[in-house]
C-alpha cells in the first residue's frame, strides 16, 4: 500500500517533456491548467493558501519549482534550506497539486512559455503587467490571476525568528 502512495506522489514530480504532454492531454479534455511557480523552501500556512486558491481557478495545478542553484541565485549562499528533491516531494503530496516541474533558470519564462498553462497566477505583490510570462499566456488566449499573501507568513520570516531562538 505505502509503495502505491509513494508511487503517486512521485508521479506527480515530472520532466518538462512529460509534463508538456499531461498538460496537452488536460487541456484536450476541456480541463483549465493552472500554473505557478516559487521556491517554497520551508512550507509554511501561507504557502499552503496561496497554492489551496491558485487550485480553486481550475482543474489541474501545475508548480514550477526553482532548483536548487537557481535558488541560490535568486536568495543567496544560505539558502535554500530544503534541497530540491525534498521541496518537489512536499509539494506533491498536497492533494490539490498536479504536477510539479523543475526549473533552473532564474525566471520561469521558458516553461510558462512551453508549457502555456490557461491561468498563471503569483502572488498579489506583483502586478500582471510585471508577471514573468503573463504576456505569453494571455496572447495565446489564457488568464493571469494574482491571489493574497497571507500576512506574517514567509520562508525568510521562519528562518530570521529560528536565527534568533539560538542567540
Amino acid at each position: 500500500m505505502r509503495n502505491d502512495l509513494e508511487k503517486e506522489l512521485l508521479s506527480k514530480i515530472q520532466p518538462l517533456a512529460e509534463l508538456k504532454t499531461m498538460v496537452s492531454s488536460w487541456q484536450k479534455e476541456g480541463k483549465k491548467v493552472v500554473f505557478t511557480n516559487g521556491v517554497f523552501d520551508l512550507l509554511h500556512i501561507g504557502h499552503v493558501t496561496y497554492l489551496a486558491k491558485a487550485a480553486e481557478l481550475g482543474d489541474k495545478l501545475i508548480i514550477g519549482l526553482n532548483t536548487d542553484s537557481s535558488v541560490k541565485r535568486i536568495k543567496g549562499e544560505s539558502r535554500p534550506i530544503n534541497d530540491q528533491s525534498s521541496r518537489a516531494a512536499l509539494l506533491a503530496s498536497l492533494f490539490f497539486v498536479d504536477g510539479v516541474v523543475l526549473f533552473d533558470e532564474d525566471t520561469p519564462l521558458n516553461l510558462i512559455s512551453y508549457l502555456l498553462p490557461d491561468i498563471l497566477v503569483k502572488g498579489a505583490d506583483y502586478s500582471v503587467e510585471n508577471i514573468v510570462g503573463a504576456k505569453e499566456v494571455i496572447a495565446n488566449g489564457g488568464e493571469v490571476k494574482t491571489i493574497t499573501f497571507v500576512e506574517g507568513y514567509s520562508s525568510t520570516s521562519i528562518i530570521k525568528k529560528i536565527k534568533e531562538r539560538e542567540l
